[in-house]
């Protein structure tokens, strides 16, 4: 997209040159002290006036998607991290969601969750003996994968993704198919790899969702939904991994704040059982 004209060049010194992963947020929030995580204001084209401070850095600047943030949430700041930074590893995580670190001694004693966040060192230390971090991947048990999206949002988004594939990438449609029709997979658009990998990643990703984009028009639904781009993308990380078969290792998931389960599993027994589609994030 349109080169923003403030975007300072200067911004990669600045930055952890090892390892930098991204949080997306779209508000003020406190943040993990360590060096590797780069705080991004998502959306910045759409909320100008909105300032959440010096600590963060803003998605419309540089070669960017920010004005797109309504369709594509989190996205946007991993394409302003994909064009924008050189890091040799890259990867995106969200202000109410990280990876948890797997060293016993954080997990049990430490009371704040902020210490239990996965750090630099240790994410370092795994890069080395396998090519991606991922989050645990999400059993949905009595769904499928297509089956709980079809039972909450717009299944024809996906139907028309396949579409895409088998036009352009007809040798993902064999993962594709495996994906939505498991019971499994890593969500939320969590990942750190390699800056070459997350290059890769990112080079086959967006084309196929500017091109669903143009399909279905997310203006077509409201402002919930029509982040629908953001949600298809969160499958899509595992076809392209089934595809190119790259090593991965599995981390918890740990938010800041507690998580609501029963009404997370309420919501999900409604869809499944009382065709009631999700209209607001849990």
């Amino acid at each position: 997209m349109e080169e923003d004209q403030r975007f300072d060049s200067s911004a990669n010194d600045k930055i952890e040159q090892q390892i930098c992963v991204a949080i997306a947020a779209h508000k003020r929030y406190r943040m993990p002290n360590d060096h590797m995580y780069l705080p991004v204001h998502v959306g910045k084209a759409l909320h100008p006036t909105v300032e959440l401070g010096n600590e963060f850095v803003v998605d419309n600047t540089g070669d960017n998607i920010s004005e797109l943030n309504n369709y594509y949430s989190e996205l946007t700041a991993m394409y302003w991290l994909w064009k924008n930074i050189k890091s040799k590893y890259q990867g995106l995580v969200h202000y109410r969601r990280y990876f948890e670190t797997k060293k016993i001694s954080d997990r049990l004693f430490r009371i704040d969750r902020y210490g239990k966040i996965l750090d630099h060192e240790e994410a370092i230390e795994s890069l080395t003996e396998c090519d991606i971090i991922l989050p645990k991947h999400r059993n949905y048990l009595i769904e499928t994968i297509y089956s709980h999206y079809a039972h909450t949002f717009d299944s024809n988004q996906l139907d028309e993704m396949r579409k895409i594939l088998l036009h352009q990438q007809p040798d993902y449609i064999p993962a594709f198919d495996t994906v939505m029709q498991g019971t499994t997979a890593h969500m939320f658009n969590m990942m750190i790899m390699s800056r070459d990998k997350f290059d890769e990643y990112c080079t086959w990703l967006f084309p196929l969702l500017f091109d669903l984009q143009k399909k279905i028009n997310p203006e077509r639904y409201n402002a919930f939904n029509a982040r629908y781009l953001g949600r298809v993308s969160e499958m899509m990380l595992d076809v392209w991994l089934l595809t190119v078969g790259y090593s991965y290792r599995e981390y918890p998931v740990i938010s800041p704040e507690p998580v609501n389960w029963m009404k997370k599993g309420s919501a999900f027994i409604a869809a499944k059982f009382g065709y009631n589609t999700y209209t607001k994030s849990f």
